[in-house]
């Protein structure tokens, strides 16, 4: 062996400076490689990539099948073949499936892609696991799998082509497949590098030869970008809903239980299934759907409020349990800047299941109850993010017209609202959370109430429902204060015409005096008096009427024949009389009425002038059209001359005084009449009040008489669809409003759309008001013209009805 370090050395090696510049040419080299290696990983704009581990590619680490769907998905037709439209026409694109936690997304993808294979698409499902790195591993995998050849992702491998394009330009140029990507619940991370989706440079592009089906809860079209189809999914309908349950336990009940639980359970697929599974476990304590909406009440918590121990650490068990899957909407949220979107959705989950005035969450609001900083700009950006994911709804007002104010709301899905009231700790945050509820609350009444003409009545509307809950809470102390301030809000709904929520805050109001200040109190009899009113306003005339019975008996026994609230009690006994279809006794309590009113306030105090009106009103009903004309003609004068040409009672006056000369014959001066009013009541009320609904009805009959049927029953059918869509289906207003249309449909030889009409208000009016009462034999007799005129035997005396507005 030789001894290389005795040996004699080669010549060159004695030459120092030579061996150095070789060492350090060497080591030039060395470091260039070096800086090269780290500029392709880095992925240098000068064009360099890097290189991806084919091995990693070739041979996938996971199953890339779509999961079974072990049971039919029910609801979601339209959504499936809308996707499976997509797939079938071979044009490609990006599908977005979004919404909230709970609402079934990765069933509904596994479905399609269930029905895609069935068509022999392929398909590849990729479950996103927050790891850019792996998605672009899964992508290039689906791609190998339709054919990418290896040599392509040799480039990608040392870094000459980017592993991204060179998959997406497979991807456009291959048809026939469904790659689903399920659970990017966080976008901005799928990369490569930084930013939305929206950008279309990234892993999720809507430009393939086959479909890219993408799950998320962000719903917002700024993430997914212009060229992306998004699938907003909602909650079921209450019938699907009950198929889910019945396909669950189909012992567990009927049909129609099943519909009530699914209703109860807001139609949210998840809580859908965790109710059919309990109910199909033969231990559960509850085996009826029945029996287990009932126990929801009591044992929400248990049910569908229980924890799980791993949702925690575990986003695939925190996305099946109820109680845990927004959370994952909430930390992500928090994560991304909006500190305030869990305590926003706190603060909501403590009012009531309505819609909430978005002007009632204010900063002042957020940090009264949480005692986190906030101001406006932070609590818009929590309200967004909510928004985004699904939590947070915006509902527009249904069938509100264009011209009609309306105020912004927002509204939690039922599940949501409920689950996290249910995981607030108690007793705090929420008592002193509910402290600052009901101060803001308190607030934004008066706030309300000062707003100017008819701009508050849709915020009015909005916080009805928030008010009872406000009043429960207060202390004795502070219970005269609370019923102020419902009794303000109600006040102004009824000035809006809104009687539902009026008769809401009456009855509550109400009902908490007769507990708490006794039925004598001078409060609880003007209560007792309001609600009447409101049970009027509604139709329920014979609630109403018994109500202001027993309230005269105790106004005239409490504060005398003469006091003023007596003197409005027996007007309102006879207007509810009326109601009734007792007109003679109407006209005798208000003939009475109106002379003590005439001796005790004066000819001219609003309130005679209502007595005035009312009587001749009851002189009409019973035919005396000539003295309730002569009335009406001097009652509306002194009004004008009173309160004004402009003034609600004003403008009742003129519309009564209109319906006396109709029914003297004096048809184009009774127009005319209504025509202004009409357009009057639209300026001053609004298109949308029962009191211009009202005169539209009447302008409308004014027109019939003078025998121009084409555009009387044109106005007739706008107002019966005005009238089921603001006072509702069963209303006395509305079915007066279908009588006539059905009348005038007659006029106009419609005769079977007549009669069926007129068959169906028959029943409505039988069921709501009674089968001997004026307005159903009137139904029953115009039923029988119809008839006649449908078999042509003959014509009849046809009933029209003025709608008219008896105030009180």
């Amino acid at each position: 062996m030789t001894n290389y370090v005795t040996a004699q050395p080669p010549k060159w090696a004695e030459n120092t400076v030579l061996v150095w510049s070789v060492f350090g040419a060497l080591a030039v080299v060395s470091l260039g490689l070096l800086f090269w290696e780290r500029r392709l990983a880095a992925g240098e704009p000068d064009g360099g990539v890097r290189p991806v581990p084919l091995g990693r590619i070739a041979v996938g680490g996971h199953s890339m099948n779509p999961p079974a769907v072990s049971a039919p998905v029910r609801g979601r037709e339209a959504e499936l073949e809308r996707i499976s439209a997509l797939v079938r026409c071979g044009g490609g694109g990006m599908v977005v499936v979004c919404g909230a936690g709970g609402l079934g997304k990765t069933t509904l993808a596994a479905e399609a892609a269930a029905r895609a294979r069935a068509e022999g698409q392929a398909v590849v499902w990729i479950r996103w696991r927050d790891d850019p790195e792996q998605l672009g591993q899964d992508l290039a995998q689906a791609a190998h799998v339709l054919g990418l050849p290896d040599s392509r992702l040799e480039e990608a491998r040392t870094g000459r082509v980017a592993l991204v394009d060179a998959v997406w330009e497979h991807l456009a140029a291959v048809t026939g497949w469904l790659v689903v990507v399920d659970n990017v619940d966080a976008p901005a991370h799928v990369g490569p590098g930084s930013g939305r989706p929206a950008a279309y440079r990234g892993w999720l592009r809507p430009y393939g030869g086959g479909v890219l089906l993408v799950t998320s809860r962000d719903t917002s079209r700024q993430t997914w970008g212009p060229e992306a189809d998004l699938v907003h999914l909602q909650p079921l309908a209450d019938d699907a809903g009950a198929a889910v349950l019945l396909d669950a336990a189909p012992h567990a009940g009927t049909a129609a239980e099943a519909e009530v639980l699914a209703a109860r359970l807001g139609g949210l697929p998840l809580g859908l299934n965790a109710a059919g599974t309990y109910l199909s476990v033969p231990t559960s304590r509850h085996r009826t759907f029945a029996a287990y909406r009932h126990a929801l009440g009591a044992e929400f918590a248990d049910l569908l409020g229980a924890e799980h121990p791993a949702a925690a650490t575990d986003p695939a068990v925190a996305r099946r349990v109820v109680r845990h899957t927004w959370d994952l909407s909430l930390d992500q949220l928090d994560q991304d800047g909006y500190r305030l979107a869990r305590p926003v959705l706190q603060l909501l989950a403590l009012l009531e299941a309505a819609p909430v005035p978005r002007t009632l969450v204010t900063p002042e609001l957020v940090t009264d109850a949480t005692g986190l900083p906030a101001t406006a700009a932070t609590v818009d950006a929590a309200l967004a993010g909510l928004h985004q994911y699904g939590l947070l709804h915006t509902p527009e007002p249904d069938g509100t017209r264009a011209t009609s104010p309306v105020a912004s709301r927002l509204q939690l899905h039922p599940l949501v609202r409920e689950v996290t009231a249910h995981t607030l700790a108690r007793p705090e945050p929420t008592t002193a959370w509910l402290m600052a509820i009901d101060a803001h609350l308190a607030r934004a009444v008066e706030a309300t109430r000062d707003m100017p003409g008819r701009t508050g009545w849709p915020t009015a509307r909005l916080l009805a429902p928030h008010l009872p809950a406000h009043l429960d809470r207060t202390t004795p102390h502070d219970f005269t204060i609370a019923r102020g301030t419902l009794d303000a809000l109600a006040c102004l709904l009824r000035a809006a015409g809104a009687v539902s929520e009026e008769l809401l805050l009456r009855r509550h109001t109400f009902d908490a005096e007769n507990r708490l200040l006794g039925s004598d109190h001078p409060d609880t009899l003007a209560s007792r008096t309001s609600l009447a009113n409101a049970l009027g306003g509604l139709g329920e005339h014979q609630e109403a009427a018994e109500l202001h019975q027993q309230n005269l008996a105790d106004h005239e026994r409490v504060l005398g024949p003469d006091h003023p609230h007596t003197l409005a009690s027996r007007n309102n006994l006879a207007n509810a009389l009326g109601g009734l279809g007792e007109h003679q006794e109407a006209a005798e309590l208000y003939r009475q009425n109106l002379a003590d009113h005439e001796r005790v306030l004066g000819p001219d105090h609003p309130h005679t002038l209502i007595s005035r009106n009312n009587l001749a009103n009851a002189q009409a009903q019973l035919g005396e059209h000539q003295e309730a004309a002569e009335l009406h003609r001097q009652n509306l004068a002194d009004h004008e001359r009173v309160l004004g040409p402009d003034h609600p009672h004003t403008l009742g006056s003129r519309d009564s005084f209109a319906n006396a000369l109709g029914g003297l014959g004096e048809h184009q001066e009774a127009a005319e009449l209504h025509r202004q009013n009409l357009a009057d009541r639209e300026r001053v009320l609004g298109p949308d009040h029962p009191d211009t609904l009202a005169s539209g009805h009447n302008f409308a009959n004014a027109l019939r008489g003078l025998g121009e049927h084409q555009q009387a029953t044109e106005l007739h059918r706008q107002n019966l669809a005005d009238n089921e869509r603001v006072l509702g289906p069963d209303h006395p207003h509305t079915l007066a409003s279908r009588n006539n249309l059905a009348t005038a449909l007659n006029n106009l030889g419609e005769h079977r759309q007549a009669a069926e009409l007129h068959r169906q208000n028959l029943a409505d009016r039988e069921r709501v008001l009674g089968p001997d009462h004026p307005d159903t034999l009137a139904s029953r007799n115009n039923l029988a013209t119809a008839q006649a005129r449908l078999a042509g035997t003959g014509r009849q005396r046809r009933w029209w009805q003025p709608s008219r507005r008896v105030r009180g």
